[in-house]
């Protein structure tokens, strides 16, 4: 059984301003848990499109009841693949997310869809929905409802980190410092695991923006 969500939320910046933004989203004060970030493919669609696939390093703090499912080295870390399609005539960018670490106890998929706000051209809407499901006999509720809080909550990070690098681009004083964010030594440990995982990520099925 997967458990689905969807909210939308609005960012008082244009659409053209909201996918460069995208791009430099990390590091940012509201994003600790982002080691590294590298792309894997990028092209332009005969459309026009820019279609690319990132493998993002996250750190993973499982709770202890989670632990005893995760090898050692896993339970720390996790590794995202984002896939991303931006069409600069209908003026949408697509992303969608889904971890390739720890699936077996939990899988995450997150599709978000920006799109200039129908009552103010001058915001960007953005709709996210997620799937969350769990294979873990006898604790998939538990699982399903632990990933769903922890979504929510990384939502509110999220947000906060694009008003960040948008108020940074447009000149002004962010709310906080990157002296904030993590630090070199995380970044470093999380650079000679991430090399394994690019192979996974190059090879992981293609997901549909439908």
């Amino acid at each position: 059984m997967v458990k689905y969500y969807c909210c939308t939320g609005l960012l008082k910046s244009t659409w053209d301003q909201v996918c460069s933004a995208f791009w430099q989203r990390y590091p940012n004060p509201y994003s600790n848990h982002v080691l590294t970030e590298d792309i894997i493919f990028r092209e332009v669609s005969p459309t026009n499109c820019l279609i690319s696939r990132r493998l993002l390093t996250k750190t993973s703090r499982s709770p202890r009841w989670m632990e005893r499912y995760l090898p050692k080295h896993m339970a720390s870390s996790a590794y995202i693949i984002e896939d991303s399609i931006v069409d600069p005539q209908k003026r949408t960018m697509t992303t969608l997310t889904w971890n390739i670490s720890h699936a077996r106890l939990m899988s995450v998929e997150e599709r978000c869809v920006y799109q200039t706000n129908p009552e103010n051209g001058s915001w960007t809407e953005i709709k996210r929905e997620a799937w969350i499901s769990s294979n873990v006999y006898g604790l998939t509720r538990a699982v399903q409802e632990f990933g769903l809080a922890r979504f929510k909550s990384s939502i509110t990070k999220t947000m906060k980190g694009f008003e960040y690098v948008l108020a940074r681009m447009q000149g002004e004083m962010p709310s906080r410092t990157l002296a904030e964010t993590a630090t070199e030594r995380a970044r470093e440990t999380a650079l000679a695991a991430k090399e394994k995982a690019k192979d996974l990520a190059s090879h992981a099925q293609k997901k549909q923006y439908v």
